[in-house]
């Protein structure tokens, strides 16, 4: 089922009408489990019901324009966002635009002209910690209360827990941030990825130390300096691979970079699409006293890195009938 996104509410009640629908509403960065778990119900709920199933996002992000000075980086694009609501089965995608005026409607007139007037929801779904409305007044309860006057159901959905923790964008950014990210996969359900295009970098990593490609990213929140097992993602298939996050220290460089070195890949490629998936950390950056040595402690990190693969490959295989 392809997605279909409306971008404003005017547009949406054009084309749907009276039409009543099953909405989830939320930001949905990064779509961890406890996002996805808010997704299954609705797409469920709306099966259920024969109706179309919706989620209400907003962009730009709400903290983009109630403090922007402030305003953590986010884990995925709009685009993502939008691609995961598809992967999880949803019908359609309201994305509102969170304006000023729009973040000065109060918990009712929220409910009232958008998840009433607009969409026509017979039941809403929201996670337990949910915020809306002027100055985030309304809470996932105050919904409920508000359905209960307004004519639609309320469905409160549990937070995941990771840990004993509740799993959240936050700590989704701060696991990543630290360079975490096989615990912040753990939280996603998949992992930690930067996707964007193949750019050319100066040159000095192919002549002196091995070939690389590097990224040119399209999300906000980069992973910690240091160099991680990752898998590359091109056109025509997945690789293997020795990821590097920072400056390049040993060339005194000054630019943070993402280049990745994948293993047993020989071609000559410098455009078209990538996406680092990063599965561990193997060690912090480090600034080495020569390109040699740099190049030697590459192929170290090549080495570890299908190591990690290898291991990986071995527990997810299961063994062959009649094997001890």
């Amino acid at each position: 089922m392809t997605l279909r996104v409306v971008r404003s509410a005017e547009e949406w009640r054009r084309e749907a009408g009276d039409e009543p629908v099953v909405a989830a509403v939320g930001n949905f960065d990064g779509l961890h489990l406890g996002h996805q778990r808010i997704l299954a119900r609705v797409v469920e709920r709306a099966r259920a019901t024969g109706q179309r199933s919706v989620v209400t996002t907003f962009d730009p992000h709400p903290t983009r324009v109630l403090r922007a000075e402030s305003a953590p980086p986010l884990i995925a694009t709009l685009d993502q966002r939008l691609e995961g609501f598809e992967a999880a089965g949803v019908a359609a995608a309201l994305v509102l635009p969170f304006t000023p005026e729009f973040a000065r409607l109060s918990p009712r007139d929220f409910a009232a002209r958008i998840l009433v007037e607009t969409l026509h929801a017979s039941d809403v779904f929201v996670g337990e910690n949910f915020r809306f409305g002027h100055r985030q007044e309304g809470d996932a309860l105050t919904l409920s209360e508000l359905g209960l006057l307004l004519g639609f159901a309320v469905g409160i959905v549990p937070s995941v827990r990771f840990r004993g923790q509740v799993v959240s964008s936050t700590r989704v950014r701060q696991a990543v941030a630290a360079g975490r990210v096989e615990f912040a996969a753990r939280m996603l359900g998949r992992p930690f990825a930067l996707s964007g295009k193949i750019q050319a970098g100066a040159g000095l990593g192919r002549k002196l130390v091995a070939p690389t490609l590097n990224l040119a990213w399209n999300q906000e929140l980069i992973p910690g300096r240091g160099v991680y097992a990752t898998e590359a993602v091109l056109v025509d298939g997945r690789y293997r691979a020795a990821t590097n996050v920072g400056t390049r220290p040993t060339f005194d460089g000054s630019r943070l970079t993402v280049e990745s070195y994948l293993l047993d890949f020989s071609r000559d490629i410098t455009e078209g699409s990538l996406e680092v998936r990063f599965c561990t950390r193997l060690r912090p950056e480090k600034k080495f006293a020569s390109p040699a040595d740099l190049r030697v402690q590459v192929l170290r990190d090549a080495a570890r890195a299908r190591e990690f693969f290898d291991r990986i490959s071995r527990v997810r295989t299961p063994p062959k009938a009649g094997s001890v």
